[in-house]
């Protein structure tokens, strides 16, 4: 590792997720001649980015999250045309059901939203739903919305891409480099010290995912997040999932679904969602079990809302569980932007399970801010600052970041 270290760089990026590998490729991209490093102390998008299930949604609630899902699709086609190859985005659509009058008001609101950002969608009826996603029982639907363009993704594979493109217009990605500390004076960051050495730099970005909390505290910031467990299943391969069914956002069960190959792969919120400390989840995160019983007790506790949904649920055996944790904040917004106090420390964090949509977004503004150039996004609702001061390792605030967790209805 010595021979090829680099000891100054413009920028450091800390964390090989695809948040990092995003802001390395728009840095990268943006600044030739500048110089990137991103550090990595195990492999690039091997944490939560490749147990994502990955649903590239851009029509939601949260307009905030819209013209950063935008700009992924719109890089991912740059990035297949630059290597040549095929991302394979799935653009299967996104079937909202709505069975309540609290989720057709939210429903109505969403295709409103749709109209605003010139993204196609529209009802349908209950006969062409069912032609769709067959597995789905929609007796109890009130109305149901369709947003054709929306796709999922092989989530490791897009972080791959940004990496690899990024590593084209020469950003150094260095793997099996941890960062111990920060390098700072009075708060004006001058590198990262490192189990191979120092790098110098006066930018530094903590995209460390749910470890970001971490080195923040060491520049006195508070990050307003926690590491909650994300979970889903994917069932045994069956007819009634074609591999061109819709995935559904089923609000009423907390539930969604997508198409895996044959298979159905669906996630249910848990009434009280696992939450740790950022200093308590190990540095490899395949060291951490998620769930004894691979999460057939919240299957049960949660399946019958689901289940009116989908009749088969209790007799399609289940073949793979998969969980990690991803960055919740309170208002399932993302954490992003510079520290209040700070001089050339930026964060990239709080993914609130949508990391792999916003992904594009995010290394876009980050990469700007981190070349002392202004934002082209919005960033105003992911401002570190907006909780006020608070503990990010305190029991109350983990417990806050886990309801909001519990509470989400979205995919």
């Amino acid at each position: 590792m010595k021979s090829m270290w680099i000891e100054k760089a413009d920028l450091v990026i800390i964390g090989g997720g695809i948040f990092g590998c995003a802001i390395a490729y728009y840095y990268s991209k943006n600044n030739p001649g500048k110089q990137v490093v991103l550090l990595e102390r195990n492999e690039l998008n091997n944490a939560a980015t490749s147990r994502a299930a990955a649903l590239m949604t851009m029509v939601r609630s949260k307009r905030s999250y819209i013209p950063l899902t935008v700009e992924t699709f719109r890089v991912a086609k740059e990035m297949e045309e630059e290597l040549g190859e095929t991302l394979d985005f799935k653009t299967v659509g996104m079937m909202h059901v709505a069975a309540s009058e609290a989720k057709v008001k939210d429903l109505e609101e969403l295709l409103e939203i749709a109209k605003e950002f010139d993204q196609e969608a529209y009802y349908i009826s209950k006969e062409e739903a069912r032609e769709k996603a067959p597995w789905l029982k929609v007796d109890e639907a009130l109305k149901i919305g369709f947003v054709p363009n929306e796709a999922y993704c092989d989530p490791y594979m897009l972080g791959t891409f940004f990496a690899r493109c990024a590593r084209n217009r020469g950003a150094k990605m260095l793997q099996g480099v941890e960062v111990l500390s920060v390098i700072q004076e009075e708060g004006t960051v001058k590198g990262v010290e490192t189990t191979e050495g120092a790098i110098f730099a006066e930018t530094v970005v903590d995209a460390a995912g749910v470890w970001a909390p971490i080195l923040a505290r060491e520049m006195g910031a508070g990050l307003p997040m926690a590491p909650v467990r994300s979970q889903y299943w994917i069932t045994e391969r069956a007819d009634i999932f074609p591999t061109d069914s819709p995935m559904v956002l089923l609000p009423d069960a907390q539930a969604y679904a997508r198409p895996e190959g044959g298979s159905l792969l669906f996630g249910i919120r848990e009434g009280k969602s696992l939450v740790a400390s950022p200093k308590e989840v190990p540095n490899d995160i395949t060291d951490f079990v998620f769930s004894a019983d691979e999460g057939m007790d919240d299957l049960v506790q949660n399946g019958e809302r689901l289940a009116r949904f989908f009749p088969a649920f209790y007799d399609i055996g289940i073949k793979y569980y998969v969980a990690g944790f991803s960055g919740y904040t309170p208002d399932s917004q993302l954490v992003l932007g510079g520290v209040p106090g700070t001089k050339g420390f930026l964060v990239a964090s709080g993914c609130c399970g949508a990391g792999i949509s916003v992904a594009g977004g995010v290394g876009l503004g980050i990469a700007e801010m981190a070349s002392g150039r202004s934002n082209p996004l919005d960033f105003s609702e992911f401002e570190i600052s907006r909780f006020g001061e608070l503990d990010p390792f305190g029991e109350e605030w983990l417990n806050r970041c886990a309801t909001a967790r519990s509470n989400k209805v979205s995919g």
